[in-house]
Formats: structure tokens, sequence, C-alpha cells
């Protein structure tokens, strides 16, 4: 078990990786509001589209941010193309075999959309999402060698989503 000192480092690397996602879904939602204009595509903005996008972002963070904290406990990068040296089953790891994708790539980025009311900002998140699965799944390829029946074991119990 780590030190008190360490499991505050890794927290604070947690949440200053995620606030990075934020910046980035809030990115992608600015193109896509200016893909909006271009088109005069209709702002989606309203009091109901922030207070929904609040509503995903900041489940999304949080998510994001226990998921990486577990990353950062176990000493592996949270983006990395090598396989993990660990199978985490634990802590969010428990009800979702991709907690950062689900957090960041779905709930940031659709949340992010729907504070600037951006349709093709939406559509971009809906649309890089097939991308997404395609990630998830050689991952889960390279787990699946790695780690053989314990990953089959996880696999079976755990969804890749929710």
């Amino acid at each position: 078990m780590p030190m008190a000192g360490s499991r505050i480092a890794n927290l604070l690397r947690s949440i200053l990786h995620n606030i990075g996602v934020v910046l980035v879904g809030f990115g992608v939602a600015f193109i896509g509001t200016r893909i909006d204009s271009l088109l005069a595509i209709r702002s989606l903005a309203s009091g109901y589209a922030t207070a929904a996008g609040c509503l995903l972002l900041i489940p999304g963070f949080l998510l994001r941010t226990w998921a990486a904290f577990y990353f950062y406990e176990y000493r592996m990068k949270v983006i990395s193309l090598q396989p993990q040296q660990a199978l985490i089953t634990s802590g969010p790891y428990r009800v979702s075999r991709n907690p950062l994708y689900l957090g960041g790539n779905v709930f940031i980025f659709f949340g992010a959309a729907l504070v600037l009311g951006s349709p093709a900002a939406l559509a971009l998140t809906a649309m890089h999402l097939p991308l997404i699965d395609l990630f998830i799944r050689r991952e889960e390829r390279q787990l699946a060698a790695q780690f053989g029946d314990a990953w089959v074991r996880y696999s079976s119990r755990v969804r890749r989503w929710i």
C-alpha cells in the first residue's frame, strides 16, 4: 500500500491530468462551434443544455480522476501505446473496463459540446466513438495475451463500457 504522501501526489497528478482532458473536450466543442457557424447550424445553447452538459462534465471528470488515480497507484502511465503492467479490477474498474474512455470521451466530450451548445461538437463526439472502440479492442487483445485467464474472468463479469 503506497504511503499517504504518495497517494496525495497521485491524486494531484490525476486531477491535473484530467483538467487537461476537460480542456481538450472544450477544444473539440469550440471547433464544433466554428463548424456550426461555418455551416449556419443553429446553436443548442440554453440553460437546459448547459445544465445537462454540467451533469455530464462533473461525473466524467470525477470518474476519470478516480480511474487515473488507480493507474498512478500502480505506477502505470494513463496514456501508453504499450501493454499495461497490471490488470486493475478495483475502484471504477469494478463496473467498467474503460472508465477513462467513458469519463472522458463520452461524458466530458458530450458535456462540453452541450455547455457550448454545439450540434457539430455532439456529432464529432459521436463519430469518434467507433474509433475509440477500436482502440479499446486493441488494448483488450493485449490484456488477454498478457493476463490470460485473469483477463477472461475479469472481462466476463465487467462490461466494456457500463
